[in-house]
């Protein structure tokens, strides 16, 4: 039987009329004489009723079991109208049942409140009994929508969608990569993409101005609730155009996608943070900008302090930084304890803190502080009774970084006890923009590329790419929403003499390597590549917020787990030696 209608379809004006349904059977209620079956596909539920005709069929039908049903549409009796149904008020009078399957028993209950109870192991063991919960198919369908929402919105601006390789060469200056041995070449090896960077600038070259792509990407790295091994980015480039333009598309794009799937007007321009504002304020360049707790820098006041620690720290080049996580003064011993263990993963000695409690400024380090300091700290933190200071004196760097995770880790405290909200639908977007073009890794003695090498230097820097490298800001841009960033990107460099300068002279890559990895995008750009620029956002970290989750794992139809392993197919598994052979590998190492 061919179905007419889905099971969120019919409404008392379908009455009297003979419909066919299929799907799945979410309920079986049997009331003596008669059956009751709650039929559910991918739109919702209708109720079946089956009498004495089909009864004896009806009885062997199990949860979860495939059905198809023909009938007449009726009124439910005014008793068992339900109104939180749309097709609550009708049901199905079953004159034909065809069973296509009767399903065993799951082995979690398929509601959402019984599935978020269980191991996320077994759900992704039996992941398609997972995506059968409603809010699974939810996620999807919210997928589904965004997607098509940068499809279309792309589409209206002029772009091009544009597959590229994902067969790529390998770039080992980059993340770890997957590399795939080739059969033809022995002993060679193609890198799957990890991004389509380098194509999409040569489109550019190529002329196509306007390029976009909803692009699969490999990363062999550790598996975290918002990275995954393969994951999907919106990536986009663009010719002509400036970081202003850049902004402006983008912000439309995401006020699109946001009216389109959530029916939400976003307020547009979004806020702009310099990257060392973001970090002197908040401690990191992904600031969530939902609460204020920001840093505030005490590096002058303690300058000739009489406590050591922080004074020493200045006079060697160092900042002392503080916030005030107010009400936060209940703070238990544990809680205390696991923040110095945090602070100190991240480089600190220890976690100095004041706690304010009836007045009294309590801890062991206020017997060192001056009243003129005591008072500052007040004034500028606005310390009130209940609040609790928390410090950091360290390297500038480091101090944003130890106070910036802090502050996070203290409004979760917050938001346990009730004294703090942060609403999943509350849509603070930021740009961080000009991050450090170059950072110095001390122990290589080499500067790295902050984004990558293809990033524009500041015009206004550009002088300084030889004589302090690390000086130079790069048109550099990432947009955050609610401490998550959600994409990043740049205005690219299209001069052939500034790339090869990046390459060689700053970035010390022999002339030879340069040549091996980039040869052809340096010859590209000999023949005419126009200036350009462009962005990658996460499109499974932009539908993980649409939907109110924060594990991209739950707006992805079949994740990896955290030890990249599918439990549902049982991958990765062992090859035959044949296979191996063909593809001249010989394994040496022990194996799982």
């Amino acid at each position: 039987m061919q179905r007419s209608h889905h099971c969120a379809q019919l409404t008392k004006p379908d009455l009297h009329t003979t419909v066919t349904l299929a799907g799945w059977v979410d309920s079986v209620r049997d009331h003596g004489g008669i059956i009751f079956v709650d039929l559910r596909d991918r739109e919702g539920v209708t109720q079946v009723k089956f009498d004495s005709a089909l009864r004896e069929q009806a009885s062997h039908l199990k949860d979860e079991s495939v059905i198809a049903v023909m009938g007449k549409v009726e009124l439910r009796p005014a008793d068992m109208v339900n109104q939180n149904l749309p097709t609550g008020e009708i049901e199905v009078d079953a004159t034909e049942l065809v069973i296509h399957n009767l399903a065993d028993t799951p082995p979690f209950p398929l509601d959402d409140a019984g599935g978020d109870k269980v191991n996320e192991d077994l759900r992704l063991t039996y992941r398609y009994l997972d995506l059968r919960r409603p809010k699974m198919r939810k996620n999807l369908a919210v997928r589904h929508r965004a997607t098509k929402s940068v499809r279309d919105y792309f589409d209206a601006q002029g772009f091009y969608e544009i597959e590229t390789p994902a067969l790529f060469k390998s770039t080992p200056e980059g993340a770890r990569e997957y590399l795939v041995p080739s059969r033809i070449w022995p002993g060679q090896f193609y890198a799957l993409s990890q991004s389509p960077q380098q194509f999409k600038q040569i489109l550019m070259v190529a002329g196509v101005e306007k390029y976009f792509q909803i692009a699969r990407c490999f990363r062999d790295e550790d598996l975290r609730s918002d990275r995954q091994m393969e994951f999907t980015q919106i990536d986009v480039e663009v010719s002509f155009i400036d970081r202003e333009g850049i902004y402006t598309l983008f912000e439309g794009m995401l006020k699109k996608v946001w009216k389109d799937v959530l029916k939400h007007d976003l307020s547009t321009p979004f806020p702009r943070l310099v990257f060392k504002d973001a970090m002197n304020r908040y401690g990191v360049d992904k600031p969530d900008t939902r609460f204020a707790m920001e840093l505030v820098d005490f590096s002058a006041l303690f300058k000739t302090s009489s406590f050591k620690v922080f004074a020493s720290t200045v006079t060697n080049g160092g900042s002392v930084k503080a916030i005030n996580a107010k009400g936060l003064a209940d703070i238990t011993q544990g809680e205390t304890v696991a923040l110095e263990e945090i602070a100190k993963s991240l480089g600190a000695k220890g976690l100095a803190f004041i706690k304010i409690e009836k007045g009294e400024w309590k801890s062991p380090i206020v017997k060192f502080f001056s009243e003129t300091e005591k008072a500052e700290l007040t004034q500028r933190l606005n310390v009130e009774d209940g609040d609790i200071i928390f410090f950091a004196a360290a390297p500038w760097e480091r101090a944003c970084a130890i106070l910036g995770r802090i502050r996070l880790e203290a409004a979760q405290l917050l938001v346990k006890r009730g004294k703090l909200v942060l609403r999943a639908d509350q849509w603070n977007f930021v740009w961080v923009i000009e991050f450090p073009l170059m950072s110095y890794d001390e122990e290589k003695g080499s500067y790295a590329a902050t984004h990558h090498p293809f990033t524009a230097p500041v015009v206004e820097d550009s002088h300084l790419l030889d004589s302090d490298p690390k000086a130079v800001r790069g048109q550099h841009y990432d947009v955050v929403l609610n401490g998550m960033e959600l994409g990043g990107g740049s205005i690219r460099i299209h001069q052939p003499a500034v790339q090869k300068k990046i390459f060689e002279d700053v970035l010390k890559i022999p002339a030879d390597v340069v040549e091996s990895r980039f040869g052809y995008m340096l010859k590209a750009f000999t023949y005419g590549a126009p200036p350009h620029g462009g962005i990658a956002f996460g499109l499974d970290r932009m539908c993980a917020l649409l939907c109110g989750t924060t594990s991209i794992r739950d707006v992805i139809a079949f994740p990896k787990t955290q030890k990249a392993q599918d439990l549902m197919a049982q991958s990765p598994t062992p090859v035959t030696e044949k296979q191996l052979r063909e593809l001249h590998i010989k394994i040496t190492g022990e194996t799982k």
